[in-house]
């Protein structure tokens, strides 16, 4: 038997009910702490701090100004400070670590492990993080660098690289007299490896196995084939077949098959959260790491760019208008509907823009279904296309009776909600197959292609069929 320990953690549904408890709960005890620095009654903050979990304390100071953060920070339990340093946001935690010393980093992470030790080294300055290295002892010192080795997005850089692992012909009595000996059972322990003599991994039984069976029963004949990652797999790949097969617990190897670590139901939520979170900022050009209370120019820079981006895409919608000034000029009645033909192609794109990045994330989209969704949003797009443009031909023929500017404006709305539910789809799996996050950049494609889609069709039909 070897130990690596940890298991990974039981996941606690959540009711609807719990989640809007909860909820309040949050939110009063930020009010109450924003009361208390408002009267500058530090002790009372300091004591308020002290009820408080890690995971709530960080939720706090992610709540707050950087001015504020400092006040808050002094009062933070100092064997709580590590776990909090590892479960606030980058940027929080690089203000919170601008002038601290190697020794007192050293010191907060000294109960931490790899995993959350890793992470928060990720952004220290080199000589701090060399530092605080090498101020861990061999078996730590050697997780963390494992941990560090890998790509960003690697499964195995968010792998828990401590296992708890058997041989698979040892007795149930034996494994259970080793784990208390060891102290590595626990709250979260659920599931333990079954590893060969070269630590190849062979199979899983779980803690209920453990204890319902005879114990001189052998690990073999109550371990199963166990699911597992590969640790250079992209960890959102990962978090989707997890997700998909209902899994809590996986083990992870590398490319010669020996285990390495596991990835758990906590990381899996991490990184779902994180794929969320991703999803909603980069859609509407926010950088995904930026936080709420973020300085004002840290905001205006990284929202900036895609501000200009955007603003090169409305002249080239500009440009595409300027070529049709003879007819602008002699029917007002298109300067007044132009609007509503991009806004209707503008809302089905991003429909289904939305849908399609969600499937994509859930691992839903591949092989010939695309081609199946393609021919979907086609002819969703026609259907309500065809539905709001007759409505909107109807209302342009009672405000200007012209029915010729009426069937411009039904023809132009049909072509542009087709089309924009057709990009809806194919620009994000265009996106996808270039390496490129569809949610950072789909919605500026989008809104160009709908845009200029939508006055193309509607100038164009109407200078055919009012000026000739």
């Amino acid at each position: 038997m070897s130990h690596q320990t940890n298991a990974p953690n039981e996941l606690q549904p959540e009711t609807d009910a719990l989640a809007a408890d909860v909820q309040p709960r949050t939110e009063d005890k930020l009010i109450q702490l924003q009361t208390l620095l408002a009267e500058a009654d530090q002790t009372r903050v300091c004591s308020f701090l002290a009820e408080q979990s890690d995971i709530e304390t960080a939720h706090l100071l992610a709540s707050f100004p950087s001015h504020d953060r400092a006040r808050i920070w002094v009062c933070v339990p100092d064997d709580l400070k590590g776990e909090v340093l590892a479960e606030v946001g980058e940027d929080v935690r690089t203000a919170l670590m601008l002038d601290m010393a190697p020794a007192e980093l050293s010191d907060l992470t000294k109960d931490l492990d790899a995993q959350d030790i890793a992470e928060i080294l990720e952004t220290a300055e080199p000589e701090v993080k060399e530092a605080v290295i090498e101020s861990l002892d061999d078996s730590m010192r050697e997780q963390v660098q494992v941990l560090h080795a890998y790509d960003e997005d690697a499964v195995g850089r968010y792998m828990d690289p401590n296992t708890v692992n058997v041989k698979s012909d040892v007795t149930l009595e034996t494994v259970q007299r080793y784990i208390r000996i060891k102290g590595l059972l626990d709250e979260r322990s659920q599931e333990f490896m079954v590893t060969d003599k070269e630590n190849r991994l062979v199979g899983a039984f779980s803690l209920v196995d453990l204890v319902k069976n005879p114990q001189e029963t052998q690990v073999a004949d109550v371990m199963y084939q166990s699911e597992s990652l590969l640790d250079e797999m992209d960890v959102h790949d990962a978090a989707v077949v997890l997700r998909s097969k209902g899994l809590r617990f996986v083990p992870v190897v590398n490319a010669e098959g020996l285990l390495v670590g596991q990835l758990n139901i906590d990381n899996i939520m991490e990184i779902t959260r994180e794929d969320a979170d991703s999803t909603l900022l980069g859609m509407s050009g926010v950088r995904d790491d930026e936080e709420l209370f973020a300085p004002i120019m840290t905001s205006a820079k990284s929202r900036g760019i895609w501000l200009g981006i955007n603003l090169a895409t409305a002249f080239l919608a500009a440009y595409v208008i300027g070529q049709f000034e003879a007819v602008l000029s002699q029917v007002v009645a298109l300067a007044v509907l132009m609007p509503v033909v991009a806004s209707m192609g503008g809302i089905a794109g991003s429909q289904t823009l939305t849908v399609i990045i969600r499937g994509l994330a859930m691992g839903q989209i591949g092989g010939n279904n695309r081609w199946w969704l393609f021919n979907k949003e086609l002819w969703v797009g026609a259907a309500n296309g065809l539905v709001w443009a007759l409505v909107v031909g109807a209302i342009a023929q009672l405000w200007f009776a012209n029915w010729t500017v009426s069937l411009v404006i039904t023809l132009a709305i049909v072509i542009n909600m087709t089309v924009a539910n057709v990009s809806g789809i194919a620009i994000p799996l265009i996106l996808k197959r270039m390496k490129i996050d569809p949610a950072l950049s789909g919605a500026v494609i989008l809104t160009t292609v709908t845009d200029v889609v939508g006055f193309l069709s509607f100038l164009g039909l109407a200078t055919l069929l009012l000026l000739h």
